[in-house]
C-alpha cells in the first residue's frame, strides 16, 4: 500500500497531482517495497534555497531534496520536496514543458528515496 501526499507551496506552475502521484507510485511498483508513505512538496527557489542551507550547507538553490525519515526492509518513509522556479527555468533551456521538468525531479528524488 502506498501513500503519496502532495503539498503544493509555490504560484509559478499548475500541478497535476493524479500525474505526480502515479510517477511516484511507478517508482516505488518498481522498488519491491511493500508499504510507503512519500510527501512531495513543490515549492519556490527561496524556500529550497533555505532548505538547502539548514540541511545539506548549500548556500544555493537547488531542483530537488530527498529526505528519508524512516526505512525497513520493505517499507519506506520520505519527502521530496522540488522546486518550480527552477524547473521552469531548466525547461526554457532544454525546451520541453515546465510541468515535464518538474515531474523529472519528482522521480530523481522519488529514486533516492527507494535507494
Amino acid at each position: 500500500m502506498y501513500k503519496v501526499n502532495v503539498a503544493d507551496r509555490q504560484t509559478t506552475l499548475e500541478l497535476d497531482r493524479a500525474r505526480i502521484k502515479e510517477a511516484v507510485r511507478l517508482v516505488l511498483d518498481d522498488s519491491g517495497l511493500k508499504k510507503a508513505t512519500i510527501g512531495v512538496a513543490v515549492v519556490d527557489d527561496a524556500t529550497i534555497h533555505e532548505l538547502n542551507r539548514r540541511y545539506l550547507e548549500h548556500d544555493y538553490p537547488t531542483d530537488v531534496l530527498s529526505f528519508p525519515l524512516e526505512r525497513g526492509p520493505s517499507s519506506l518513509e520520505g519527502e521530496v520536496v522540488v522546486s518550480a522556479d527552477t524547473a521552469l527555468r531548466s525547461a526554457a533551456d532544454y525546451g520541453w514543458p515546465a510541468v515535464d521538468e518538474l515531474l523529472l525531479y519528482i522521480i530523481h528524488g522519488t529514486l533516492h528515496l527507494v535507494g
